[in-house]
């Protein structure tokens, strides 16, 4: 089956279901874009300070603005083809959300992606030659991969545009036991085009990513397991830092896989609209971007430093306030 189409009328999407499909994306988009941001800023204030900004933050602060950019994108066509449906269902509207939606996710994927690798290289304790020379040349590398990324994140994401979705409306469906006429809305998704452009696309950053999170918990873990065998006191704060990285680490990538599914479901339309899975896919889409911010917020010294004098500046103004 090469193409999939999928229908609806505005009668099929109840109010709850319109509820529950705007609120809940829209918390996880927000509180994300807040995560984000304040990483953004946290950044920005201390390259303003120093001038210096080393290539970790760096990474760092480039990929919390792609998806800054990301999740207001997500937001706003969730609520456009929610509540503005016969504008975004036509065939220009609805491919420009989807090329730019795209060209947002690849690029988040891949520095989501070099980020993991510069940690795995800056990190995990290999003696390989060519892991060894790789930690050596990285930083100088970098910038020229990131900028590479974009590149192909934009050449990517314009196929979509062509050969994979065509929606059209018909405004002159009559209603049972009524003379009146009701609009239902349809998509035509081209799967075999959409599988091959999507898994060209992500395929290399997916494996980038898996092979480095894979790395690096082998080594962490590794370490751990020495630093056991070699304690002589009950807790060892490096040992429990070890093993909270672990454990981000591996829940960043259950993230970075469902969101993978999710995002795969969502593009080809294998879900009705007004479907519960279908809201389920957004909200995944939407809760992968947020909860990594979470996730670099808590687990850099740095960023939980400034977020708890954020917190303590906050209730002490709010105090004196009231």
């Amino acid at each position: 089956m090469e193409r999939i189409t999928k229908d609806y009328t505005d009668n099929d999407i109840s109010e709850p279901f319109l509820f529950i499909a705007l609120i809940v994306p829209g918390i996880e988009c927000i509180t994300g874009m807040i995560g984000n941001g304040f990483i953004v800023t946290t950044n920005a204030v201390e390259w303003f300070r120093s001038k210096i900004l080393s290539t970790s933050d760096s990474i760092l602060t480039i990929l919390s603005c792609s998806r800054l950019l990301l999740q207001f994108w997500l937001m706003v066509e969730n609520t456009y083809s929610l509540l503005f449906r016969l504008s975004y269902n036509q065939n220009t509207t609805y491919k420009a959300f989807k090329v730019i939606f795209m060209f947002l996710t690849y690029s988040n994927l891949w520095f989501a992606a070099w980020l993991s690798v510069f940690y795995c290289i800056k990190i995990a304790n290999f003696t390989h030659p060519l892991f060894l020379k790789l930690r050596w040349r990285v930083t100088g590398l970098m910038p020229w991969l990131l900028c590479l990324s974009v590149l192909i994140s934009f050449f990517c994401s314009l196929p979509i545009s062509k050969d994979v979705y065509n929606v059209y409306v018909n405004t002159s469906i009559p209603v049972s036991s009524s003379n009146a006429k009701e609009k239902k809305y349809f998509t035509e998704t081209n799967v075999v085009n959409f599988a091959i452009i999507y898994n060209l696309a992500i395929f290399i950053p997916l494996i980038m990513f898996i092979f480095a999170a894979t790395l690096l918990i082998i080594s962490l873990k590794r370490h751990t397991l020495q630093m056991k065998s070699n304690a002589t006191g009950s807790r060892n704060p490096s040992m429990e830092a070890h093993m909270g990285a672990i454990k981000a680490i591996s829940f960043f990538f259950l993230l970075y896989i469902f969101n993978f599914v999710a995002l795969m479901l969502y593009m080809a339309n294998v879900l009705n609209t007004n479907s519960f899975g279908n809201v389920l896919c957004k909200i995944m889409m939407a809760a992968y971007p947020t909860g990594h911010s979470v996730l670099l917020i808590f687990g850099n010294p740095k960023l939980r430093r400034t977020w708890k004098k954020l917190q303590h500046n906050v209730k002490f103004n709010l105090k004196v306030w009231k």
